[in-house]
């Protein structure tokens, strides 16, 4: 459990119809830094929680004169981010998904309750420690954040850093010209924000502005996607089709991943840069256009020119003005503005709840490499809006990455490499009060890992711990056996 000293313990309420399981529990779960009240019924759990403020509540799922999910509705609602576990026997899912819907840090079965209580408890506590922490920190960092944000939040790009803020000038520059603009970067980075922003400070904002994807298009319908075609050209050309190029003319068109375009469709798009000229496919009309064109690629397109993947001519045409988005981690001061925004749209969507960030969520997210960059951060939010028990987000609400893209400074745990001495001593730790022996709760705790990351596969699961699957289920079975 948590440390803590005699003036700050946390309290635990237990509430179970069932006294052996409240004296078993209470001997299982004893620790100097926790205070462990009991309770027999749901109204008094309810009451108790209350006047003691306390940290954690473990409820049996069929108490009276209410059950646990109603136990669990009524602290939510006056508790947003208050822990509760609830435990029992489970005849269906049902039971799970509607406690996870409302909030439940977790759910355990009776059977299994013998070696995941502690675990689960321990994970709780720690987490509800973490949110009384967070609240000061999270408000200062909301401010801060608020300060460097527009007040109607806005922006139609965001970064403080100095990477972006040259983004930025060359922005305003280009919006001034009619020039092609080539942008460049990782996936993710938001390169069609980018052109987005091109397009609406530019003389043309009141135009058209229609963005494709060049790469999810195949290359026969990608011509007709750009220049249009007529009645008859091909199979299934049932009428006439007007292109983007006809669409956008006195606008923006934005070719997205404009290096996977195909040779072909690269002349046709050169013939338009050149003289604003282009027919429709199976027509034989000139037409004319004046569009701006925008490209964005995350390949290098001068490689791609150097193996003729790529035509020199069209990337001279399109590179006129390039402007190059660094990734995610060469910007990591851009974090806490981007999350402060995703964090407000999400909320306003009305599907999430309103979320913050405690200030070791936000540490978390700085010091992670983000492969995926700006969409990668989004995409976690997003996620971690939904799953997150409370709503301020904790470290243990975004899981990220494999661990070698976390930084770590010189020292921290980051560094530390997990051994299997270490990993023998933390067994022996856990299991110090166990009445089972360390070898017992170290084996139902390796089997319930593997169980989990195999989804209860008990073949893929017999096969990782190098036994027979008829010797795992005689395990599991003596295991769910146990009280």
């Amino acid at each position: 459990m948590a440390k803590k000293d005699d003036n700050s313990r946390q309290r635990l309420v237990i509430a179970d119809p069932d006294p052996d399981f409240i004296s078993w529990a209470e001997r299982h779960l004893a620790a100097p830094s926790l205070e462990i009240i009991s309770a027999a019924t749901a109204d008094e759990a309810l009451k108790l929680f209350e006047e003691k403020n306390a940290d954690l509540l473990i409820a049996e799922l069929h108490l009276q004169p209410f059950d646990g999910i109603e136990l669990l509705k009524r602290v939510r609602q006056n508790h947003p981010n208050a822990m509760v576990l609830l435990n029992g026997t489970i005849s269906s899912t049902n039971a799970i998904i509607e406690a996870t819907r409302l909030g439940a840090y977790d759910v355990i079965r009776r059977e299994a309750v013998n070696f995941e209580l502690r675990p689960a408890a321990e994970g709780a506590l720690q987490a509800a420690d973490q949110m009384k922490l967070a609240a000061a920190a999270t408000a200062s960092a909301e401010s801060l954040a608020k300060q460097k944000a527009t007040p109607a939040n806005t922006d139609l790009i965001i970064g403080r850093s100095a990477a972006m803020q040259g983004v930025f000038k060359l922005i305003g520059r280009v919006a001034r010209s009619d020039a092609p603009v080539l942008i460049t970067g990782e996936s993710g980075v938001g390169k069609e924000v980018v052109a987005n922003a091109i397009h609406q400070y530019s003389r043309r904002s009141s135009g058209e502005y229609v963005a494709i994807n060049c790469a999810a298009i195949p290359g026969n319908l990608l011509e007709s996607e750009l220049f249009g075609h007529e009645k008859g050209a091909f199979t299934g050309a049932v009428s006439q089709r007007i292109g983007r190029f006809e669409q956008c003319d006195g606008g923006t068109l934005f070719l997205d991943e404009i290096g996977d375009m195909p040779i072909e469709v690269q002349s046709k798009l050169l013939r338009v840069l050149q003289s604003g000229e282009f027919a429709r496919v199976g027509g034989n009309a000139t037409l004319h256009s004046n569009v701006r064109i925008l490209a964005a690629t995350n390949k290098h397109l001068e490689s791609e020119v150097e193996q003729n993947q790529f035509r020199e001519d069209l990337f001279y045409r399109l590179n006129v003005i390039r402007i190059h988005i660094p990734p995610l981690r060469q910007r990591r001061e851009d974090v806490a503005l981007l999350t402060e925004h995703f964090l407000n749209r999400l909320g306003q969507q009305g599907n999430t709840r309103k979320m913050s960030l405690s200030a070791e969520a936000l540490d978390f997210l700085e010091s992670y490499d983000w492969p995926g960059n700006v969409r990668e951060l989004e995409n976690t939010l997003q996620r971690a809006s939904v799953l997150a028990t409370g709503n301020v987000l904790l470290p243990q609400d975004l899981p990220l990455g494999d661990a070698p893209r976390m930084r770590g400074s010189a020292g921290s745990e980051a560094d530390v490499p997990v051994t299997l001495e270490a990993a023998a001593l933390a067994f022996l730790a856990a299991a110090a009060d166990s009445k089972d022996g360390s070898l017992a709760v170290a084996e139902r705790e390796l089997i319930r890992v593997t169980l989990d990351k195999t989804e209860g596969d008990l073949t893929a699961a017999a096969k990782q711990l190098g036994i027979t699957k008829a010797a795992l289920k005689n395990r599991v079975e003596g295991a769910d056996g146990a009280t």
